[in-house]
């Protein structure tokens, strides 16, 4: 067996054995720990969980399993780290801070490539909200806007852009149980950095869309869509669609969410990857 074919296999034994333990951990918190969730339908927790500017301090640790990516089609591994903390500025309005710090596994995408493993760009957001929710005809509505960064803190120039950003942010999202749903959006332009890279002039799209069922569980979808506007034309956007389903639970005091999903590029550059494997574990703290 030739060490190209042996790899292969042990990447796809890689992604299939994280797919298991997803599924495995969503099982085991079905079956013996105490529901989290405090109000039936979709509200309370369940539904604070799943807001982005929700006055809630959560951690999550999402693993997102890039499938037959460049043109020797391996599987790119990226650990998104991205706490979410709310920070009272007054009775009328929240600060929310959201940094997003990926590690990624990156491997031989193209002849001639090394793989890398490392820390990639940092990308905060830091978004302004009203502390207390709108009611509006079609749910309870909350909202933030702000800045959002691009940090040249790769740590290989191969993991990150080796530019520094900046440009605008936005979330609108709404509660009306069982359902969560609403949307997130930024672009980021890059005003600094290595004159040798190619400019950052990034859009991306993440409408979030959930459906709560009894005992904690829900079905998700959040894809994040984006456009390179520096690009060729027929490689700027992609275009995921999925989802999957989460459940929320309780170990101990510890209020955690587990979730896993799926999403299929039906737009993607020419190299991108044609499949997305998304687990993802969130610990909650509420006040």
């Amino acid at each position: 067996m030739s060490n190209h074919y042996r790899n292969d296999l042990r990447g796809e034994a890689v992604t299939l054995k994280y797919a298991m333990f997803g599924a495995a951990s969503l099982l085991i918190a079905s079956a013996g720990v105490a529901v989290a969730q405090d109000k039936p339908g979709g509200s309370g927790l369940q539904a604070a969980s799943q807001n982005p500017i929700a006055a809630l301090i959560s951690v999550p640790f999402q693993s997102n399993w890039f499938l037959n990516t460049g043109p020797n089609e391996k599987t790119k591994y990226v650990m998104n780290f991205q706490p979410v903390i709310p920070v009272s500025l007054s009775d009328d309005w929240n600060l929310i801070l959201r940094p997003i710090v990926p590690i990624i596994n990156k491997p031989k995408l193209f002849p001639g490539d090394s793989s890398e493993f490392g820390l990639g760009d940092i990308t905060p957001q830091i978004l302004f909200s009203p502390a207390k929710p709108i009611d509006t005809a079609i749910g309870h509505m909350s909202w933030g806007a702000g800045p959002n960064l691009l940090l040249d803190t790769a740590t290989d120039d191969s993991l990150g852009s080796g530019q520094w950003g900046a440009g605008p942010s936005a979330v609108v999202f709404f509660t009306s149980a069982p359902w969560t749903y609403g949307a997130l959006v930024f672009n980021t332009w890059s005003f600094a950095g290595d004159n040798d890279r190619e400019d950052v002039n990034l859009f991306a799209l993440q409408p979030i869309l959930n459906y709560n069922l009894s005992d904690g569980w829900s079905l998700v979808s959040a894809p994040v869509i984006t456009a390179n506007w520096e690009a060729d034309s027929g490689d700027k956007w992609t275009v995921p669609l999925g989802g999957g389903v989460s459940k929320l639970f309780k170990v101990g005091g510890q209020h955690v969410q587990a979730q896993l999903a799926s999403y299929y590029n039906v737009e993607k550059p020419e190299f991108g990857p044609d499949w997305q494997l998304q687990f993802q574990m969130k610990f909650l703290f509420p006040k």
